[in-house]
C-alpha cells in the first residue's frame, strides 16, 4: 500500500440505496445535496461522491442534467473534488442500464468516478420489507421491490468501456469499489490486460449484503490481499455501511488508510443517533483521526496524492 502523507476523507452525500422515508435528514433536492456537500467539504472532506436524485420525487436518476446542476453549484462554492458514480441503479435491458449509468460521467468528465469491480446482490428490497409502513412516494415501492429480481451488473465489456471512454479519453481517475476479496483479483486481471494503470485508488466496501461484512478480521485480510497483489501500487480507502461506519473507518485510519463516510453509506451518527447530515459524519471521523495524530488532506493535497486531472479540466 502506498502510504499517503495525510488522510483523504470522502463524503458520500446522496443515499441512492436509501429511501427518503428512512430518514427525514436525507438530502433529496438539488439544493439539499449541494448544501450538504459544501458543508461536508468545510467539515474536512476533500472528495464528495454523488448519486443523482430526481429533484421532485427523490427517485435515483441517471439524468446528466441533474448531475450538472449538482456539480456546477458545488464547484461554484467549493474546491472539493467531485466524484460521480457509475453505479447508479437503473432499469431496462442490460445495455440500456449500462448506458444510463455512464451518461452523467461521460457528459461531465469529472476528476473521479466510481468503478465497481463485479456483480453484486446488495438486496435493497430487504430495506423495503423493514420500512414499508413508512413509504411516502409511489416510486419507493416500485424501485426497491424490483431489486429482488435484479443483480447489479458490472460485466467486463462495461469495465473495458468505462476504462477507455472515461480513463483513456477523458483522463478520469477511478475509485475502484471492491465489495469482496474476489474483486481485488478482478482489478488485478484488468490491470494486467492494460485497461487501467497504477496507482489504483481502492475503496474497500464493507457491510453490504453480498459482500464482506464489517469485521476487523476482514479489514486486515483485505489489506493483506491488496498488498500481495499490488504492493505499493495502490492507495487504500474504506467505507462501511450502517452502524459500523465510524468503527471501521477509525480502524482504517489507524492502519494508514483513507476513509469514506456519509449518508449514502450510513444514516447514523452514533449509537441510536440518526445523522442529520453527511457533514456531521465527516466532522466526527475527522475529530477521531485528529486525536490519533493524523493529518487531514485538503482538496489540493488530495489531488496531488491521487493524481487527478484538476478541476479546470472537467465539463462543468
Amino acid at each position: 500500500m502506498k502510504q499517503t502523507p495525510k488522510v483523504i476523507i470522502t463524503s458520500a452525500t446522496t443515499g441512492a440505496m436509501h429511501m427518503p422515508c428512512m430518514s427525514p435528514y436525507l438530502p433529496v433536492t438539488v439544493e439539499q445535496v449541494v448544501e450538504d456537500s459544501v458543508k461536508a467539504a468545510e467539515a474536512g472532506a476533500s472528495i464528495v461522491h454523488l448519486h443523482a436524485r430526481d429533484p421532485v420525487t427523490g427517485m435515483p436518476s441517471t439524468d446528466p442534467k441533474i448531475y450538472e446542476r449538482y456539480a456546477t453549484a458545488i464547484k461554484a462554492r467549493s474546491d472539493v473534488i467531485i466524484n460521480l458514480t457509475t453505479g447508479q441503479p437503473a432499469f431496462g435491458t442490460p445495455d440500456e442500464v449500462l448506458n444510463q449509468r455512464l451518461a452523467g460521467p461521460l457528459a461531465l468528465s469529472p476528476e473521479i468516478t466510481s468503478f465497481n469491480m463485479g456483480p453484486m446482490n446488495p438486496a435493497p428490497w430487504a430495506l423495503y420489507e423493514r420500512y414499508k409502513d413508512k413509504i411516502i412516494h409511489p416510486w419507493e415501492e416500485i424501485f426497491f421491490t424490483a431489486s429482488k429480481g435484479t443483480t447489479m451488473q458490472n460485466p467486463y465489456t462495461f469495465m473495458e468501456r468505462l476504462a477507455k471512454e472515461l480513463g483513456d479519453e477523458r483522463g478520469v481517475k477511478f475509485e475502484f469499489e471492491c465489495f469482496d476479496i474476489g474483486h481485488l483479483y478482478t482489478l488485478k486481471f484488468i490491470a494486467e490486460r492494460g485497461w487501467i494503470r497504477p496507482p489504483f485508488f481502492i475503496q474497500s466496501v464493507f457491510g453490504f449484503l453480498g459482500g464482506l461484512q464489517s469485521q476487523a478480521r476482514h479489514l486486515v485480510h483485505f489489506r493483506e490481499t491488496a498488498d500481495l497483489l499490488f504492493g505499493e501500487d495502490y492507495i487504500w480507502s474504506v467505507l462501511a455501511a450502517g452502524k459500523d461506519q465510524i468503527r471501521m473507518t477509525a480502524m482504517t485510519g489507524a492502519m494508514g488508510g483513507n476513509v469514506r463516510v456519509g449518508m449514502e453509506d450510513s444514516l447514523w451518527y452514533g449509537k441510536g443517533q440518526p445523522a442529520q447530515s453527511s457533514a456531521q459524519q465527516v466532522g466526527r471521523i475527522r475529530r477521531i483521526l485528529t486525536e490519533l495524530d493524523l493529518e487531514i488532506a485538503t482538496p489540493a493535497e488530495a489531488r496531488a496524492i491521487l493524481g487527478t486531472k484538476g478541476a479546470d479540466k472537467v465539463n462543468f
